[in-house]
């Protein structure tokens, strides 16, 4: 039974432990997968790790496919990932309805922390248009886990991270999506390893991420199909 590595960013942890399972029934496959932070992922990939697949942001996966690293007419969009506010479980959840809501909501806010993954320099541009970047400054925390953990550890009151790593703390919980106007949009995609050990089996994960039974798995865990 062929065996695939797969490379996948931290947010996408809880969609792959499911998808997984399923694939491998399906396919007749097996499937190892890593979890790390993109830019590790990054720059594991082009320091030469082998794997067969890369679950990676669209543009971290199309500048590997420029470095060659990745196969060029592999690639598939596979789920988009909003980002969103966590609060404590119980806990009021404050109107972030509008841009001056979520301000308000921020600078009231006794602690405060965002990632250093993909959704990290989003927000810290964020803060500076709403021109809060210094009130915020003491007491924000940045972290390498999932933001909402430390909400739900009490080490953070209020957190933004994109919902799909929200959703699966436990001890936290979604106050809502941010406004429209500030939104953004994360597309996560696959690609083919260049140089993919197993490559036909590779190609049926991907094409297994697009179909219906995948799909209702991507809506359920926060994410909207690609």
């Amino acid at each position: 039974m062929p065996t695939i590595k797969i490379f996948s960013g931290g947010a996408m942890r809880p969609l792959m432990m499911q998808a997984l399972p399923l694939f491998e029934r399906t396919n007749g496959a097996t499937a190892e997968i890593e979890f790390r932070l993109t830019s590790t992922l990054k720059k594991a990939i082009e320091d030469g790790a082998a794997f067969d697949v890369a679950v990676l942001p669209r543009s971290e996966l199309d500048d590997l496919v420029e470095r060659g690293a990745i196969a060029p007419a592999s690639t598939a969009d596979m789920a988009r990932s909003a980002v969103g506010l966590a609060v404590r479980a119980g806990a009021p959840k404050p109107d972030i309805g509008s841009v001056a809501a979520l301000r308000r909501a921020l600078l009231q806010a006794r602690s405060f922390a965002y990632s250093d993954g993909p959704s990290g320099a989003y927000t810290a541009a964020l803060l500076g248009k709403l021109g809060i970047a210094a009130q915020m400054r003491p007491k924000t925390k940045l972290t390498s886990e999932p933001v909402a953990e430390l909400v739900a550890r009490g080490e953070a009151e209020i957190g933004i991270q994109q919902i799909v790593a929200i959703a699966p703390i436990k001890g936290a919980q979604l106050a809502g999506a941010l406004p429209a106007e500030l939104q953004n949009i994360i597309v996560y995609a696959a690609g083919l390893a260049s140089r993919a050990r197993n490559a036909a089996s590779a190609r049926d994960f991907i094409t297994f991420m697009a179909t219906d039974e995948a799909k209702r798995l991507i809506r359920a865990c926060g994410l909207e199909p690609g």
